[in-house]
């Protein structure tokens, strides 16, 4: 397993990095793999710390860096040569960084961090550390509690516009996920502040959740101007996590944005 990461792989095709955001795994595009393993090659990544994942050595930095570091490590040890890289929320900033970096194809993200303004990541920042705190002490009953849709709707609200489409096991599963994953708090703190700089050279798309709770819509406009030769996409009916909201709107978003250029060149000309 290269560099101490986990990963699942499945379809054929260009190859696709997948990137969850802080505290998932692999499991949060689940929704998606039906509808795009046809067409790409599925590198689903458990970022270090998250998931199955081995965490940053004790005292290392934890920040965006590292983890751009970690999941370079990560294609370079897999063969993967420049492959398409998609991300969502932490996974995004980690894939806008690769971008910069001129490591990859081409950048997707769905509601990326790093476009907050300062009030808005301490919004972030603050209902993050929360959600931590209480899957701590929702552990014990969230079983049974997820059952029930209208606990589900108020549980997950913020982070899905249609909590009551996440099946109870899988809403379980991923506070499991949350609460286990031993990079979370080191990560969350070594993030404070963070915000995109920088230029990509590569084809990027930016969706945004239309309905995101976390990461206020009001961000995808900072995003435009600070990245104005991106494509701009609106997911309409989503929130924070669009993969189980709607997952035929995001699935042709993420194909959209890892086709090849001339047909890249030929989209961008259509939505001018």
């Amino acid at each position: 397993m290269p560099s101490g990461l986990h990963h699942d792989r499945e379809g054929s095709g260009p190859p696709l990095l997948l990137l969850a955001g802080i505290g998932s795994s692999s499991a949060a595009w689940n929704p998606v793999v039906p509808l795009l393993a046809a067409e790409r090659e599925l590198w689903r990544l458990d970022l270090p710390g998250f998931g199955r994942s081995e965490p940053l050595p004790a005292g290392d930095p934890c920040g965006l860096d590292a983890l751009a570091d970690a999941a370079t490590r990560f294609c370079d040890e897999a063969g993967l040569e420049r492959p398409h890289v998609a991300g969502n929320s932490l996974g995004g900033a980690v894939a806008l960084e690769l971008g910069r970096r001129d490591r990859v194809a081409s950048v997707t993200v769905l509601s990326p961090s790093g476009f907050a303004s300062r009030a808005g990541q301490a919004f972030a920042g603050r209902s993050l550390a929360l959600t931590y705190w209480a899957a701590g002490r929702l552990r014990p009953v969230a079983a049974k509690a997820f059952r029930r849709p209208g606990l589900r709707r108020l549980l997950l609200g913020q982070m899905y516009a249609h909590p009551e489409r996440v099946a109870p096991g899988e809403a379980y599963a991923s506070l499991v996920t949350l609460r286990d994953g031993a990079g979370f708090l080191d990560t969350l703190a070594a993030l404070d502040g963070h915000r995109f700089a920088g230029e990509v050279a590569v084809p990027v798309t930016v969706a945004w959740g239309v309905r995101d709770g976390l990461l206020l819509p009001n961000q995808a406009l900072r995003a435009r101007r600070l990245l104005p030769g991106a494509r701009h996409v609106w997911l309409r009916g989503c929130g924070h996590v669009p993969m189980s909201d709607d997952p035929e709107q995001v699935a042709r978003v993420l194909l959209e944005g890892s086709a090849a250029p001339a047909a890249q060149n030929a989209l961008a000309s259509a939505n001018g």
